[in-house]
């Protein structure tokens, strides 16, 4: 029984993991600095407030050499965590298991290879409710990429 449910969790994984939808990004000529700024200023601006900022970029580089690798992944890299109340209880009353998706999270990044531009962008998410914090996400992208 244990090998079974576990082979059927793996096998739902694989599945999961294989439908997963590419992030939505856009790119700009903007600077990292410019850029989170930005993002900063759109997200407060609409009155909510960012919950986290983590630095994985800086936390693959610190550890890179530690792991035996010679690759920097990003020139910046930071994640801004938030979760709009309003919104995130109205999609948790239709599917309390929305939780899972809170905090929203939108990625500011510069790669080596193309240090003048930065990218920023979010997860998608499943067809539903979802996608209104979707719309929600996209808004505030555009927003600091000049698109909106």
């Amino acid at each position: 029984m244990k090998a079974l449910l576990t082979a059927t969790t793996l096998a739902a994984f694989l599945a999961a993991g294989a439908v997963a939808a590419a992030p939505v990004t856009y790119t700009t000529s903007q600077s990292f600095e410019d850029v989170a700024f930005e993002l900063e200023t759109a997200i407060t601006g609409r009155g909510l407030v960012i919950d986290h900022v983590s630095h994985p970029g800086e936390m693959l580089e610190r550890t890179r050499t530690d792991l035996g690798s010679d690759k920097t992944i990003f020139l910046n890299a930071d994640i801004y965590s938030f979760c709009p109340v309003a919104l995130s209880r109205k999609v948790m009353e239709i599917d309390p298991l929305n939780i899972r998706f809170c905090p929203y999270g939108i990625f500011v990044l510069q790669y080596p290879e193309t240090p003048g531009k930065t990218t920023i962008g979010y997860s998608t998410y499943p067809e539903g409710p979802m996608k209104e914090v979707e719309e929600l996400l996209d808004g505030i992208v555009r927003e600091v990429v000049g698109l909106d």
